[in-house]
Formats: structure tokens, C-alpha cells, sequence
């Protein structure tokens, strides 16, 4: 009763109401003026709301046109992508996932109270279904309730772990102070982006500036943002009425998509300049307080990905790997999922890769390619145990439909691997997943600096 009693406030409130109370509470604990931090939480839930008003606008407009360029492709694949808000729907109504639900927000807050982590998660509580559904999954082969909770507080470790690896360059990048994403199925890129990043650049990819100031540049007019934002927009409008093009209805959503799409170029950098005034008092406080000789901490607050979904670069990156993951989907031989409902998620998916190559566009998609097309083998081998799972919880599962699956949530390498690892039941495997979370997470404790260098200095762009 009592967890239900707490998603259903959480489904009430959600994060509009929830980070504004975190950030008060937080601005009132560094001594900020109760005006000055009731304006602060203020601009927060302005800002969030902002971005859900925006987005709800948005993606209703785009999605009808990618999921018709999917069905122009005449291909039947038997894993259909039913999505993330479908997918947590399944989360929240196993008992697994309703367990996690508060042990996860007890434990997110212990660890940073604790100072285990430098990254407050439950800024973002919603999005803890992403462990809710591996949990699910491996109760459900296992009937284990302790091995599957373990699993999910493993994941837990991890994902924290790699958030605050990207901490410092997400809320550099995005531009807001002491902030970062936090949800698994985002942050999991990250260990792939750095590595890819490194390796990107001794193959001469540094070399390829093509950053959103660099496309202005070389392109003039046609480089501003709500510009490319049009030709973005009218590109992937025709994309999803190829087989319509002699219609006026078609063109009439090609024009609509184009429009859409620059209009979010063109106010999200407003509504993210409001959200980010939030963050500047509790900025000034934290540096006074260093002044002052109090011992000061460098902490993130986990805020939605919405807060970087409509910048230039992860747009562009984003609806760009729309009609590329189709491609790799039809002909990555042994994949059997046909991403739908989340393709319109990538933009949310490539933040964290947009962040660590400081919004080289190049590198994100060749990055992305690789990081996603890995991904669809890990939803094809996990969709039968999250479609038995979804059916065990009464969703519909669309007609003439075998398997089910999540394009933004089950097709994540390194976290599959880890759920796989729980889900063998040996002991050596899921003792040497833990060992690997040890040894990385002393050496990013004990080399945080160096690695913060490291990722910064790989985005110094090449003569």
C-alpha cells in the first residue's frame, strides 16, 4: 500500500514538482534567501514544464511520419518496438519493480548523503523503471526476489557511477550549472562514448569539425539552427511519405514536420535559458561558501533528459539516426527487432554521446551507429523474457505481433551484460561484475581530475 501510495504522488507531481521541492530545499540548505530560492525552484518548474509542453507538442507531429517510413519498408520483423511509456507501464506493475521503487530511493539517498557519489538521482525518480524492467525480467526466469533486487542495486551502482564519469561535461555542454542526466538506458553509453571518442580522434575524426558552430559557418544562413531544423524537418517528412509524394495531404505534413522541427530549435534555447537560471543561485552560494573556508563538495542534481532533447547537436544527431537505425535494423544480419515507437527517443538516447564529443555531430552518428546496432542484438535475445513479462502484467501486446521489446530501454550492451551475468546464477560471473565495478569505480575516485582532463582534452579540436 504504501509503495502505490508513493507512485501514485510521484505519477501525480512528477518531475516539474519534484526538482523544483529538491532544489529549494537544497538552495535553503546552502543558506540562499527564501526569495532567492523559492524563484530558483521556480524557474526550475517553469523550465521542466516548459520542456514537456514543448516536446508533447512535438513529438505527436513527428511520430506519425516516422512510423510510416518504417511501414513504407514492407519489412516484418517479429520484435516490435512498443516503447518506453509502454515499457514503464510493465515496470510499475510488477512486484519487483513496486520493491525497487522505494528501496531505490532510499539507497540513491543514502550513497550521496554518504558521499559515495558526488550525483543526487532521485531529481529523476521516474525514470528508475529502466531498473524495474531488468529486475522484472530476471525474477521472472529465476523466481529469485533477492538475486533480482541485487541485480537492480548493481545496476544502480553502475549507472551512478557513469553519471558522475559524465557529470562535469553534460552540465558543461548544456550549459547548466551542477546538473547531469541519470537514467540507465542513457548514461550505459558512456564508458562506449569515451572509448569511441579516443579512438575517433587517432583515426583523424577530431579533424571533421562539424559542431553546430562550425555548420553555421560553412553553410551562412543555412546553418542556423531553426533553419537546419527546417531542412531537417522536411527531409524526414519526406522520408515517411515517399509513396505519397503526389498527394497534397503529404506535403501538408512534410511542411507541418519542417515547421515543428525549427520551431523546437528555435524555443528551446529559451525555455533551457529560463531552467538554467534555477541553478545560478545555488552556484553563487557554493562558491561563496568556498570562499568562506567551509569545506565545499562538487555535486550534481539528476534532472529529466528533456533538458537537453531539443539542442542543436542532439537534435540534428538525433533525427539523423532515425532513418540510419531503420537501415541497420532491415540488414544487421540475426537482428529480429523493428525499432518504431522509440526512434523518435533518440534525441534523448544521444545526450550523453553528444556531451562527451562536445557536439561533434560526425562523431556522435558514427558512434551512435555502432552503440545502437549492438543494442538491437541485446533486445532480440531479451525480447521473448520482456514479452512474457509484459504479458504477465496484462499489457496488449498489438496484433499479429510475436515479441515485444523497448528500441530506448532493452538495447543497452553494457547493462545486458550485466543483467545476463545475474540472470546465469553463477557466482564467478556476477562476482566478476562487481569486481569490475570496484576496481573502476576507485580508480575514477582516486583519478577524477586526470579523467576529467582526459575527456575535455579529447574534444580540443585539431589544427
Amino acid at each position: 500500500m504504501f509503495l502505490e501510495t508513493l507512485k501514485h504522488i510521484f505519477d501525480t507531481f512528477g518531475a516539474q514538482i519534484f526538482v523544483p521541492f529538491i532544489i529549494f530545499i537544497v538552495a535553503l540548505f546552502l543558506k540562499v534567501q527564501v526569495k532567492k530560492a523559492f524563484f530558483a525552484a521556480l524557474y526550475a518548474g517553469i523550465g521542466l514544464q516548459g520542456f514537456t509542453l514543448l516536446l508533447n507538442a512535438f513529438i505527436p507531429v513527428i511520430l506519425p511520419v516516422v512510423q510510416q517510413m518504417v511501414e513504407s519498408t514492407g519489412v516484418k520483423l517479429p520484435v516490435f518496438d512498443i516503447g518506453w511509456q509502454a515499457t514503464a507501464v510493465v515496470a510499475y506493475s510488477t512486484q519487483v519493480g513496486m520493491i525497487f521503487l522505494g528501496l531505490g530511493i532510499l539507497l540513491q539517498i543514502f550513497l550521496f548523503l554518504t558521499r559515495w557519489t558526488n550525483v543526487f538521482q532521485p531529481g529523476d525518480l521516474w525514470n528508475n523503471y529502466s531498473y524495474m524492467v531488468w529486475g522484472s525480467m530476471i525474477y521472472l526466469l529465476t523466481k529469485n526476489m533477492v538475486l533480482a533486487i541485487a541485480c537492480m542495486v548493481v545496476m544502480n551502482l553502475y549507472s551512478l557511477l557513469f553519471s558522475e564519469m559524465l557529470a562535469r561535461r553534460w552540465s558543461a555542454y548544456y550549459n547548466y550549472p551542477n546538473c547531469t542526466i541519470v537514467q540507465l538506458h542513457h548514461v550505459g553509453s558512456v564508458p562506449f562514448g569515451i572509448a569511441m571518442n579516443w579512438i575517433l580522434n587517432k583515426l583523424g575524426a577530431n579533424k571533421i569539425q562539424l559542431g553546430p558552430s562550425d555548420l553555421q559557418k560553412k553553410l551562412g544562413f543555412l546553418g542556423e539552427p531553426i533553419l537546419l531544423g527546417l531542412l531537417l524537418g522536411l527531409f524526414l517528412g519526406v522520408m515517411g511519405n515517399l509513396k505519397e509524394l503526389v498527394t497534397l495531404s503529404s506535403w501538408g505534413e512534410i511542411a507541418t514536420v519542417g515547421v515543428a522541427t525549427a520551431a523546437v530549435m528555435a524555443i528551446f534555447p529559451k525555455v533551457s535559458g529560463i531552467f538554467a537560471q534555477a541553478f545560478l543561485p545555488l552556484t553563487e552560494a557554493a562558491k561563496k561558501a568556498g570562499k568562506q573556508g567551509s569545506k565545499s563538495r562538487e555535486w550534481y542534481l539528476g534532472v529529466n533528459d528533456a533538458a537537453g532533447y531539443g539542442e542543436t547537436a542532439t537534435l540534428i544527431s538525433g533525427i539523423t539516426l532515425i532513418p540510419i537505425m531503420l537501415v541497420m535494423a532491415l540488414i544487421l544480419p540475426g537482428n529480429q527487432v523493428l525499432p518504431v515507437v522509440d526512434l523518435i527517443a533518440l534525441p534523448f538516447m544521444v545526450e550523453g554521446l553528444v556531451a562527451i564529443m562536445n557536439g561533434n555531430i560526425f562523431k556522435v552518428l558514427v558512434s551512435g551507429t555502432i552503440w545502437f546496432s549492438l543494442g538491437l542484438y541485446m533486445a532480440t535475445y531479451t525480447a521473448p523474457i520482456f514479452t512474457q513479462v509484459a504479458a504477465e502484467v496484462g499489457v496488449s501486446i498489438p496484433s499479429g505481433v510475436l515479441l515485444i521489446t523497448s528500441f530506448g530501454i532493452l538495447t543497452k550492451p553494457i547493462v545486458g551484460l550485466i543483467f545476463l551475468a545475474f540472470l546465469s546464477q553463477s557466482w564467478v560471473w556476477i562476482g566478476l561484475v562487481i569486481a569490475i565495478y570496484a576496481v573502476s569505480y576507485f580508480l575514477f575516485k582516486r583519478n577524477k581530475e586526470a579523467f576529467y582532463d582526459f575527456v575535455e582534452k579529447m574534444n580540443t579540436r585539431a589544427a
